[in-house]
């Protein structure tokens, strides 16, 4: 199996975490290098040692590309005890530069996988600078054999019409890492509230939109407590002025701070009924591409999800005819969607996920090592040519949810 070098943006992100379980699992043998945010160093992540190359901050582009360009000049140095990679997985696209560097130590003679799970709003503008970056990262990704993206219509509407990337893409969504099957999550069950008691709606994870929290917040407040909220994560406080103020000040809102994942995901969504995987933080755009971690998180532990029209959530559930689909993001019709919330309806909600299983939700060994195997096989850093085409194996784009 290979050795990967994974340079990564942020150490203490836990979809990092998932994809070095990911890598762990299939064989891989990993070294870790990427940036910390905040004061907090990290050491390791899953047992695997953490290279820092660096500090950078939410919201601060600038800063974080003179980071990624110091730590160019020094990568030679920081890797300097680390094994020689078959493969190097550069998570973003200011890690991809610092890929493109430790390649050039190598001789070149080394594999470049791109993964990209977010679509930076930077690289959307039409404008100067939305043109200068999608041109450095067709540069920076000229020689990249693999594209690793989580939403079909990450490709569909940016990796095609726009970007300059081009190379095989290979689907990794965000499900679940279920690696022993003696120890899998529990059996999911129907939990309507005891009489009296409020629904829940869980939104967990990366808390960013703050358009969703102020929807929530005044929907809750309509319908006079019928329905709670519950909140668990990381906010980024960058995205809201003052969230703990605001949460505070909300009587059907609470924050119960961070949580471990996987280990206390079971527990959290035990608490609900329902989950939040509606995004606005980059609207029209990223938030209407992606399938977010919580969906897959809430269905394999039977929470119904509660999606927004036109976006690519709303398409997933519709393939698997489960869900409830908000129409338009208005206080007026979210309690249109849910006042008349009952037994009888939370029930047929509830069956139509428990019906799907949990393989739609999942990812298990077998699947970790041939995304390995995958990686093992990719020919070394082999430019494209100009005229070649984008994504020789993707075979469609419009992908049918049933036959995954």
């Amino acid at each position: 199996m290979p050795n990967v070098l994974y340079l990564v943006h942020d150490l203490s992100d836990p979809a990092v975490r998932r994809r070095v379980r990911m890598l762990k699992a299939g064989g891989a043998e990993l070294t870790l290098a990427g940036f910390r945010r905040g004061d907090d160093a990290v050491t390791a992540v899953e047992g695997v040692a953490a290279i820092e190359l660096g500090q950078t901050a939410d919201a601060r582009f600038g800063h974080r590309l003179a980071a990624v360009a110091r730590a160019c000049l020094r990568i030679g140095d920081l890797l300097r005890s680390a094994p020689r990679p078959d493969v190097i997985i550069a998570r973003n696209l200011e890690m991809l530069a610092v890929a493109n560097r430790v390649a050039t130590r190598y001789g070149n003679d080394v594999a470049i996988v791109y993964e990209c799970l977010d679509i930076h709003r930077l690289l959307l503008r039409d404008d100067a600078v939305g043109r200068a970056l999608r041109l450095a990262e067709a540069r920076l990704g000229r020689n990249v054999g693999l594209l690793l993206t989580s939403s079909p219509a990450f490709v569909e509407s940016y990796f095609r019409p726009l970007s300059g990337i081009r190379a095989p893409v290979q689907l990794v969504e965000n499900r679940m890492l279920e690696l022993d099957p003696a120890r899998s999550a529990p059996a999911v069950r129907s939990r309507p509230p005891a009489p009296g008691a409020p629904w829940r709606i869980g939104w967990f994870g990366a808390l960013r939109c703050r358009k969703s929290l102020e929807l929530l917040a005044a929907f809750t407040r309509v319908l006079e407590g019928q329905f709670e909220v519950v909140l668990r994560g990381r906010p980024a406080r960058s995205e809201f002025p003052d969230f703990d103020g605001f949460v505070a000040r909300e009587p059907y809102l609470r924050f119960e701070g961070p949580y471990r994942n996987p280990e206390d995901v079971a527990a959290i969504y035990d608490e609900v009924q329902f989950v939040w995987a509606i995004d606005f933080f980059e609207e029209g755009l990223n938030s209407s591409w992606l399938l977010p971690n919580r969906l897959y998180e809430g269905c394999r532990h039977g929470a119904v999800p509660i999606v927004v029209a036109g976006t690519e959530t709303a398409r997933f559930v519709a393939a698997h005819g489960i869900g409830l689909t908000l129409p338009e993001p208005t206080v007026d019709r979210l309690s249109a969607l849910l006042a008349a919330m009952d037994a009888t309806r939370y029930r047929a909600a509830y069956d139509a996920v428990a019906a799907e299983g949990e393989k739609p939700w999942i990812y298990q060994r077998a699947d970790c090592v041939a995304l390995v195997r995958r990686l093992a096989g990719l020919p070394r850093r082999t430019p494209c040519a100009d005229n070649a085409p984008a994504y020789p194996d993707l075979v469609a784009t419009k992908v049918d949810y049933h036959d995954r």
